[in-house]
């Protein structure tokens, strides 16, 4: 039985491109809502040309980092320097629930379709608007990146090795926490509005979201005023919870506990470890880290980590591979969440996807429409959404 998502009959249009826009759209097209995708004519969202391109038989080639965003959306292709495709938007705006845009701030408003303007002819709308700083401050108008924005949050000085100089996350936390943010904003703001009838405006800003998933960071700099710095793989209040160098690979091993130190102490043949004064708690152990990682490390080095491993676990001791991601799609854990589904292009090219990754009784994530091409739905769109039947091009 086919049930509908729990956003089933939400209209949602998207404005924006490449990745903290298209995501949020992204996570509100999975749950069921209609996303309506909103491009330029000619080139569309940036990221179609990302590699890698798969080539279909006739020639079409078709970017499978757009598709891993895109997928369950329609797209509508609109001129926004043309009077008449602005006109259009409105029509689609008039008839949306909600609009998750990220360009920079201001421009919504040069176009005649900012906050104000679109909640004339749509009080419910929610309108969200995601930008590297905010829409008001001194640092509004700054244009923004994922690195960028990592690096004023804070985030690049608790990351990497303490000796190493400043290293991103390896994936774009600043754009995706703030689809992140975005979407889940959207879906309580749309609660309120079906109670109230009001709409309203998020201003979902890249840098709030990051210092908002940072709260262990910020407390321990407001608790004792020094701020948090470089640790690699290692924690400020556990110990041993890092990775370590088998003889053959590395592998991490997280012992937060008093009772998973004394599992560590006797996998490693040295039991009295565990009453060692510098040892002997959480805290004490975390401020001697440094020596405790040396000793533990002379004993790792003997065997290899699928030893380790399995050793850990037995023990139940939290214990990890570092899997690339060849690894981890093939883990049989991965396998059995289901999380990975085929996923056809346009362009006829069968590939895979990752799903929505959490799981909700009485419903099933499903695949409902391919990443569309450009434009697909201009006249599907309009016609269901609005009174015009005139075609768009």
């Amino acid at each position: 039985m086919n049930i509908p998502g729990p956003l089933a009959g939400i209209r949602v249009l998207e404005l924006g491109q490449i990745a903290a826009g298209p995501f949020a759209g992204s996570l509100l097209a999975d749950l069921g809502a209609d996303v309506v995708k909103i491009e330029s004519p000619g080139q569309g969202d940036g990221m179609r040309s990302w590699p890698p391109l798969a080539d279909g038989a006739d020639g079409e080639t078709y970017s499978e980092n757009f598709a891993s965003l895109n997928r369950n959306k329609r797209s509508v292709a609109l001129n926004l320097k043309d009077p008449k495709d602005v006109e259009a938007l409105k029509d689609l705006c008039a008839a949306a629930d909600a609009l998750v845009e990220n360009y920079r701030p201001g421009v919504m408003e040069r176009l005649g379709l900012g906050y104000e303007a679109l909640k004339a002819l749509n009080p419910r709308l929610v309108m969200c608007s995601i930008s590297g700083y905010g829409q008001t401050g001194p640092y509004a108008e700054r244009g923004a990146f994922d690195v960028t924005v990592q690096a004023m949050s804070g985030l690049m000085s608790v990351t990497g090795e303490p000796a190493s100089g400043p290293v991103k996350c390896g994936v774009p936390v600043g754009d995706f926490c703030a689809g992140l943010y975005a979407a889940y904003t959207v879906t309580a703001a749309l609660l309120r509005t079906r109670e109230t009838g009001e709409g309203c405006h998020i201003d979902c800003s890249m840098l709030g979201s990051l210092i908002g998933i940072s709260a262990l960071q910020t407390s321990e700099f407001f608790g004792n005023g020094v701020p948090a710095g470089r640790l690699g793989s290692a924690h400020p209040r556990n110990a041993p919870y890092q990775a370590f160098k088998a003889s053959d690979d590395y592998f991490v091993i997280a012992a937060g506990t008093d009772k998973l130190w004394l599992q560590v102490c006797e996998a490693v043949g040295k039991p009295e470890l565990a009453s060692e004064p510098d040892f002997i708690d959480q805290l004490s152990r975390a401020k001697n880290q440094e020596r405790l990682a040396e000793i533990l490390q002379s004993k790792f080095v003997e065997r290899t980590a699928e030893y380790w491993l399995a050793e850990f676990d037995r023990r139940g001791v939290p214990a990890s591979p570092i899997n690339s991601f060849a690894d981890v799609m093939a883990d049989p854990h991965v396998r059995h969440m289901g999380i990975v589904e085929d996923l056809m292009l346009p362009n006829g090219v069968s590939t895979r996807t990752t799903r929505f990754p959490i799981g909700m009784s009485g419903y099933a994530f499903k695949v409902r429409r391919t990443p569309p091409r450009l434009g697909e739905h201009n006249q599907a769109v309009l016609n269901e959404w609005t009174s015009k039947a005139e075609a768009q091009s």
